[in-house]
Protein backbone atom coordinates (compact mmCIF):
# COMPACT_ATOMS: atom_id res chain seq x y z
CA UNK A 1 0.00 0.00 0.00
CA UNK A 2 1.57 3.47 -0.78
CA UNK A 3 2.05 6.17 1.29
CA UNK A 4 -1.59 7.42 2.33
CA UNK A 5 -0.30 10.53 4.32
CA UNK A 6 -0.99 13.95 3.27
CA UNK A 7 2.09 15.65 1.31
CA UNK A 8 1.40 18.81 2.88
CA UNK A 9 -0.02 19.92 6.16
CA UNK A 10 -0.86 23.53 6.78
CA UNK A 11 -2.91 25.75 9.51
CA UNK A 12 -3.28 29.50 9.68
CA UNK A 13 -5.05 32.70 9.20
CA UNK A 14 -7.58 32.50 5.86
CA UNK A 15 -8.35 35.94 4.36
CA UNK A 16 -10.57 37.17 1.57
CA UNK A 17 -8.34 39.21 -0.71
CA UNK A 18 -9.16 41.67 -3.24
CA UNK A 19 -6.48 43.36 -5.20
CA UNK A 20 -6.69 46.30 -6.89
CA UNK A 21 -3.97 47.11 -9.76
CA UNK A 22 -2.71 49.45 -12.02
CA UNK A 23 -2.90 52.47 -9.55
CA UNK A 24 -1.05 55.34 -10.75
CA UNK A 25 0.60 56.68 -7.20
CA UNK A 26 -0.40 55.56 -3.69
CA UNK A 27 -3.93 57.47 -2.79
CA UNK A 28 -3.53 60.54 -0.58
CA UNK A 29 -6.77 61.69 2.02
CA UNK A 30 -9.31 62.49 -0.06
CA UNK A 31 -8.49 61.62 -3.42
CA UNK A 32 -10.29 58.91 -5.41
CA UNK A 33 -7.83 56.80 -7.76
CA UNK A 34 -9.38 54.50 -10.79
CA UNK A 35 -7.30 51.52 -11.07
CA UNK A 36 -6.65 49.63 -14.44
CA UNK A 37 -7.80 46.26 -12.76
CA UNK A 38 -9.31 44.21 -9.86
CA UNK A 39 -9.47 40.58 -8.76
CA UNK A 40 -10.32 38.69 -5.83
CA UNK A 41 -8.86 35.15 -4.54
CA UNK A 42 -8.53 33.36 -1.46
CA UNK A 43 -5.23 34.54 0.85
CA UNK A 44 -3.71 34.15 3.88
CA UNK A 45 -3.04 30.29 4.82
CA UNK A 46 -5.03 29.89 1.26
CA UNK A 47 -1.66 30.75 -0.80
CA UNK A 48 -0.11 27.98 0.57
CA UNK A 49 -2.93 25.21 0.24
CA UNK A 50 -3.19 26.20 -3.02
CA UNK A 51 -0.27 26.41 -3.95
CA UNK A 52 0.96 23.26 -2.77
CA UNK A 53 -2.38 21.49 -4.90
CA UNK A 54 -1.44 22.33 -8.19
CA UNK A 55 1.68 20.39 -7.81
CA UNK A 56 -0.73 17.29 -7.17
CA UNK A 57 0.53 17.23 -3.30
CA UNK A 58 -1.86 15.47 -1.32
CA UNK A 59 -2.68 19.20 0.71
CA UNK A 60 -4.88 19.61 3.96
CA UNK A 61 -5.84 22.95 5.64
CA UNK A 62 -6.71 23.58 9.30
CA UNK A 63 -8.43 27.06 9.21
CA UNK A 64 -11.55 28.82 10.20
CA UNK A 65 -14.27 30.14 7.84
CA UNK A 66 -16.74 32.92 8.63
CA UNK A 67 -20.28 32.04 7.97
CA UNK A 68 -20.53 35.01 5.54
CA UNK A 69 -20.29 35.46 1.81
CA UNK A 70 -16.24 35.75 1.52
CA UNK A 71 -16.04 32.18 3.74
CA UNK A 72 -18.97 30.38 1.71
CA UNK A 73 -16.88 31.75 -1.67
CA UNK A 74 -13.25 30.76 -0.13
CA UNK A 75 -14.38 27.39 1.21
CA UNK A 76 -16.15 27.21 -2.37
CA UNK A 77 -12.81 27.54 -4.04
CA UNK A 78 -10.26 25.68 -1.80
CA UNK A 79 -12.56 22.32 -1.91
CA UNK A 80 -14.20 22.54 -4.61
CA UNK A 81 -11.83 23.98 -7.16
CA UNK A 82 -8.43 23.74 -5.96
CA UNK A 83 -9.05 20.52 -3.96
CA UNK A 84 -8.21 21.11 -0.75
CA UNK A 85 -8.89 18.35 2.09
CA UNK A 86 -10.64 20.63 4.73
CA UNK A 87 -11.57 17.82 7.35
CA UNK A 88 -9.11 19.61 9.65
CA UNK A 89 -11.02 23.24 9.01
CA UNK A 90 -14.39 24.40 10.92
CA UNK A 91 -16.87 27.80 10.04
CA UNK A 92 -17.55 29.76 12.90
CA UNK A 93 -20.98 31.30 13.60
CA UNK A 94 -21.04 34.55 13.80
CA UNK A 95 -17.89 35.37 13.02
CA UNK A 96 -16.82 37.26 9.85
CA UNK A 97 -13.89 36.22 7.49
CA UNK A 98 -10.84 38.68 7.98
CA UNK A 99 -10.98 40.45 4.20
CA UNK A 100 -7.26 42.34 2.82
CA UNK A 101 -7.37 45.49 0.46
CA UNK A 102 -4.16 45.52 -1.65
CA UNK A 103 -3.12 47.84 -3.51
CA UNK A 104 -0.45 47.24 -5.92
CA UNK A 105 2.08 49.64 -6.61
CA UNK A 106 5.33 49.03 -8.50
CA UNK A 107 6.65 45.99 -7.57
CA UNK A 108 5.10 46.03 -4.44
CA UNK A 109 2.27 46.32 -2.83
CA UNK A 110 0.12 48.07 0.59
CA UNK A 111 -1.90 45.89 2.61
CA UNK A 112 -5.00 47.05 4.56
CA UNK A 113 -7.25 44.46 6.47
CA UNK A 114 -9.94 44.32 8.62
CA UNK A 115 -10.82 40.86 10.95
CA UNK A 116 -10.17 39.73 14.42
CA UNK A 117 -8.87 37.31 16.12
CA UNK A 118 -10.46 33.56 15.10
CA UNK A 119 -12.64 31.41 17.79
CA UNK A 120 -10.16 28.56 17.26
CA UNK A 121 -6.63 28.77 17.87
CA UNK A 122 -4.00 26.76 15.61
CA UNK A 123 -3.59 24.07 18.35
CA UNK A 124 -7.43 23.48 18.73
CA UNK A 125 -7.81 23.10 15.04
CA UNK A 126 -5.02 20.28 14.96
CA UNK A 127 -5.33 18.71 18.22
CA UNK A 128 -3.27 15.60 17.82
CA UNK A 129 -2.21 16.28 13.92
CA UNK A 130 -1.89 13.65 11.51
CA UNK A 131 0.70 12.39 10.49
CA UNK A 132 2.49 13.93 7.36
CA UNK A 133 5.32 13.78 5.24
CA UNK A 134 5.28 17.69 5.58
CA UNK A 135 4.12 20.77 7.57
CA UNK A 136 4.61 24.17 5.73
CA UNK A 137 4.15 26.71 8.91
CA UNK A 138 4.54 30.53 9.96
CA UNK A 139 6.63 30.37 12.84
CA UNK A 140 4.95 33.08 15.86
CA UNK A 141 6.83 34.41 18.84
CA UNK A 142 4.64 32.13 20.89
CA UNK A 143 5.15 28.52 20.51
CA UNK A 144 2.77 26.49 18.71
CA UNK A 145 1.89 23.03 20.60
CA UNK A 146 0.94 21.31 17.75
CA UNK A 147 4.29 21.92 15.75
CA UNK A 148 6.04 19.56 18.72
CA UNK A 149 3.45 16.57 17.75
CA UNK A 150 3.82 16.87 14.26
CA UNK A 151 7.70 16.72 14.94
CA UNK A 152 7.20 13.54 16.97
CA UNK A 153 5.31 11.93 13.84
CA UNK A 154 8.54 12.61 11.92
CA UNK A 155 6.55 15.28 9.52
CA UNK A 156 9.56 17.41 8.22
CA UNK A 157 8.56 21.04 9.13
CA UNK A 158 9.21 23.73 6.75
CA UNK A 159 9.01 27.27 8.30
CA UNK A 160 8.79 30.79 7.57
CA UNK A 161 8.22 34.00 9.60
CA UNK A 162 6.60 37.42 8.76
CA UNK A 163 7.73 41.10 9.76
CA UNK A 164 7.92 41.65 13.31
CA UNK A 165 6.07 44.66 13.83
CA UNK A 166 7.79 45.53 17.50
CA UNK A 167 11.36 45.24 15.42
CA UNK A 168 13.13 43.60 18.39
CA UNK A 169 13.33 40.18 16.19
CA UNK A 170 13.67 38.43 19.45
CA UNK A 171 16.33 35.34 19.00
CA UNK A 172 13.98 33.34 21.18
CA UNK A 173 11.91 32.31 18.07
CA UNK A 174 14.91 30.82 16.53
CA UNK A 175 14.67 28.31 19.13
CA UNK A 176 11.62 26.64 17.38
CA UNK A 177 13.80 25.62 14.60
CA UNK A 178 14.90 22.88 16.40
CA UNK A 179 11.87 21.03 15.49
CA UNK A 180 12.09 22.67 11.62
CA UNK A 181 13.78 20.72 8.19
CA UNK A 182 14.07 23.97 6.75
CA UNK A 183 13.74 27.87 7.40
CA UNK A 184 12.99 29.88 4.16
CA UNK A 185 12.63 33.51 5.89
CA UNK A 186 13.37 36.45 3.23
CA UNK A 187 16.32 38.58 3.21
CA UNK A 188 15.44 41.48 5.51
CA UNK A 189 14.12 39.27 8.42
CA UNK A 190 16.86 36.70 7.80
CA UNK A 191 19.61 39.39 8.60
CA UNK A 192 17.15 40.90 11.81
CA UNK A 193 17.01 37.76 13.53
CA UNK A 194 20.80 36.79 12.78
CA UNK A 195 22.14 40.45 13.93
CA UNK A 196 23.90 40.42 10.31
CA UNK A 197 25.25 42.37 7.64
CA UNK A 198 24.41 40.48 4.46
CA UNK A 199 22.35 37.32 3.03
CA UNK A 200 25.20 35.39 2.75
CA UNK A 201 26.34 36.11 6.58
CA UNK A 202 22.55 35.42 7.63
CA UNK A 203 22.72 32.33 5.67
CA UNK A 204 25.60 31.24 7.37
CA UNK A 205 23.94 31.61 10.98
CA UNK A 206 21.08 29.76 9.81
CA UNK A 207 22.85 27.05 8.88
CA UNK A 208 24.19 26.31 12.62
CA UNK A 209 20.23 26.14 13.58
CA UNK A 210 18.39 23.86 10.66
CA UNK A 211 19.22 21.49 8.38
CA UNK A 212 17.80 23.02 5.16
CA UNK A 213 17.96 27.30 4.94
CA UNK A 214 16.96 29.44 2.41
CA UNK A 215 17.22 33.19 2.19
CA UNK A 216 14.83 35.04 -0.12
CA UNK A 217 15.79 37.95 -1.78
CA UNK A 218 12.74 39.35 -4.27
CA UNK A 219 14.32 40.62 -7.55
CA UNK A 220 18.13 39.40 -6.83
CA UNK A 221 16.74 35.46 -6.24
CA UNK A 222 17.62 33.08 -3.44
CA UNK A 223 20.32 31.31 -1.53
CA UNK A 224 20.87 28.39 -0.12
CA UNK A 225 22.53 25.56 1.80
CA UNK A 226 21.83 22.20 2.27
CA UNK A 227 23.40 20.62 5.35
CA UNK A 228 22.56 17.35 4.49
CA UNK A 229 24.03 17.16 1.27
CA UNK A 230 26.27 19.54 1.52
CA UNK A 231 24.96 21.83 -1.35
CA UNK A 232 25.21 25.65 -1.68
CA UNK A 233 23.55 27.56 -4.47
CA UNK A 234 22.47 31.15 -5.16
CA UNK A 235 20.47 31.75 -8.29
CA UNK A 236 18.69 34.97 -9.47
CA UNK A 237 15.67 36.08 -10.41
CA UNK A 238 13.69 36.10 -13.59
CA UNK A 239 13.43 39.37 -15.23
CA UNK A 240 9.15 39.20 -14.95
CA UNK A 241 7.41 42.48 -15.44
CA UNK A 242 5.34 42.44 -11.92
CA UNK A 243 1.78 42.84 -12.12
CA UNK A 244 1.04 41.71 -7.92
CA UNK A 245 3.41 40.57 -5.94
CA UNK A 246 0.78 39.30 -3.50
CA UNK A 247 1.77 35.75 -2.59
CA UNK A 248 4.89 35.52 -3.93
CA UNK A 249 6.66 34.53 -0.79
CA UNK A 250 4.37 31.96 -0.38
CA UNK A 251 4.53 30.20 -4.29
CA UNK A 252 8.47 30.40 -3.37
CA UNK A 253 7.72 28.13 -0.25
CA UNK A 254 4.69 25.47 -1.84
CA UNK A 255 7.17 25.14 -4.91
CA UNK A 256 10.35 24.27 -2.82
CA UNK A 257 8.64 21.65 -1.01
CA UNK A 258 7.03 20.13 -3.70
CA UNK A 259 10.71 20.05 -5.30
CA UNK A 260 12.17 18.92 -2.56
CA UNK A 261 9.72 15.74 -1.98
CA UNK A 262 10.62 15.03 -5.52
CA UNK A 263 14.15 14.48 -4.06
CA UNK A 264 15.87 16.99 -6.65
CA UNK A 265 19.55 18.46 -6.15
CA UNK A 266 19.00 21.77 -4.18
CA UNK A 267 19.71 24.38 -7.41
CA UNK A 268 17.05 22.89 -9.16
CA UNK A 269 14.84 22.89 -5.82
CA UNK A 270 15.80 27.24 -5.55
CA UNK A 271 15.47 27.46 -9.48
CA UNK A 272 12.01 26.04 -9.52
CA UNK A 273 10.74 27.97 -7.01
CA UNK A 274 12.35 31.24 -7.92
CA UNK A 275 10.60 30.33 -11.50
CA UNK A 276 7.12 29.38 -9.65
CA UNK A 277 7.33 33.02 -7.91
CA UNK A 278 8.30 35.10 -10.58
CA UNK A 279 5.00 33.51 -12.80
CA UNK A 280 2.72 34.38 -9.81
CA UNK A 281 3.45 37.98 -9.59
CA UNK A 282 2.32 38.36 -13.23
CA UNK A 283 -1.51 37.53 -11.85
CA UNK A 284 -3.99 39.05 -9.96
CA UNK A 285 -3.94 37.73 -6.04
CA UNK A 286 -1.76 34.88 -4.19
CA UNK A 287 -3.83 31.81 -4.25
CA UNK A 288 -4.92 32.00 -7.29
CA UNK A 289 -1.75 33.31 -9.17
CA UNK A 290 -0.01 30.37 -8.38
CA UNK A 291 1.34 28.48 -11.18
CA UNK A 292 0.94 24.80 -10.85
CA UNK A 293 2.39 22.68 -12.99
CA UNK A 294 0.21 23.97 -15.72
CA UNK A 295 1.54 27.07 -15.52
CA UNK A 296 4.96 25.73 -15.38
CA UNK A 297 4.81 23.77 -18.67
CA UNK A 298 2.97 26.25 -20.49
CA UNK A 299 6.28 28.45 -19.51
CA UNK A 300 8.58 25.88 -20.30
CA UNK A 301 6.98 25.08 -23.68
CA UNK A 302 6.95 28.64 -24.85
CA UNK A 303 10.94 29.31 -23.86
CA UNK A 304 13.06 30.90 -26.61
CA UNK A 305 16.01 32.20 -24.70
CA UNK A 306 18.55 29.95 -25.49
CA UNK A 307 20.57 30.62 -21.98
CA UNK A 308 17.33 29.82 -19.70
CA UNK A 309 16.47 26.58 -21.73
CA UNK A 310 20.31 25.49 -21.11
CA UNK A 311 19.64 26.91 -17.07
CA UNK A 312 15.97 25.44 -16.84
CA UNK A 313 16.59 22.22 -18.80
CA UNK A 314 15.82 19.79 -15.85
CA UNK A 315 12.13 20.45 -16.33
CA UNK A 316 12.25 18.38 -19.18
CA UNK A 317 12.87 15.56 -17.09
CA UNK A 318 10.71 17.14 -13.91
CA UNK A 319 7.60 18.27 -15.96
CA UNK A 320 4.86 15.68 -15.70
CA UNK A 321 3.74 14.07 -19.15
CA UNK A 322 0.13 15.43 -18.23
CA UNK A 323 0.69 18.99 -16.20
CA UNK A 324 -3.74 18.66 -15.71
CA UNK A 325 -5.96 21.19 -16.90
CA UNK A 326 -5.92 25.04 -17.07
CA UNK A 327 -5.28 26.14 -14.04
CA UNK A 328 -8.46 29.08 -12.83
CA UNK A 329 -6.63 32.24 -12.14
CA UNK A 330 -8.19 35.33 -9.70
CA UNK A 331 -11.80 36.60 -11.49
CA UNK A 332 -10.85 40.30 -12.75
CA UNK A 333 -12.77 43.19 -13.36
CA UNK A 334 -11.74 45.40 -16.04
CA UNK A 335 -12.14 49.20 -15.61
CA UNK A 336 -14.86 51.42 -16.38
CA UNK A 337 -13.48 53.47 -18.78
CA UNK A 338 -16.73 54.94 -19.85
CA UNK A 339 -17.10 57.43 -17.28
CA UNK A 340 -15.21 59.07 -14.26
CA UNK A 341 -16.27 61.20 -11.36
CA UNK A 342 -15.47 64.92 -12.01
CA UNK A 343 -16.08 66.33 -8.47
CA UNK A 344 -13.90 65.00 -5.96
CA UNK A 345 -16.48 62.38 -2.80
Amino acid sequence: MGDERPDVLLTGLLFYDLVLTGLGKPPTPGEEIWTEGMGVSPGGIANLAVAASRYGLRTSLATVFGDDHHGAYCREVLAGQEGVDLSLSRTADGWHTPVTVSLAHGDDRALVTHGQEPPYSQDELMGDPPAARTALVHLEAEPRAWLDKAAAHGTRIYADVGWDPTQRWSRDLLDQLSLCHAFLPNEAEAMAYTRTGSAVAALGELAELVPVAVVTRGGDGALAVDQTTGEYADVPALDIEVLDATGAGDVFGASFVAASLGGWPLEERLRFAVLAAGLSVRRHGGALAAPGWYGIHRWWRSLRDPGLRRTYGFLADRVPADPGPPVHHAPVAPPDTTRRPSTPR
